[in-house]
């Protein structure tokens, strides 16, 4: 039954990463790159 479960939890683990990493890494790639921007003022 252990084994099952937790074979059950790893094969959920990407259907809940990938949107989150799909979302977070853009988001933070984003406020990063404008607050490099105006910071540096190369606009």
């Amino acid at each position: 039954m252990r084994g099952a479960d937790s074979m059950t939890i790893l094969n959920n683990l990407p259907s809940i990463f990938v949107p989150l990493l799909g979302l977070v890494f853009p988001a933070i790639a984003i406020v990063s790159l404008f607050l490099y921007i105006q910071r540096n003022k190369i606009l």
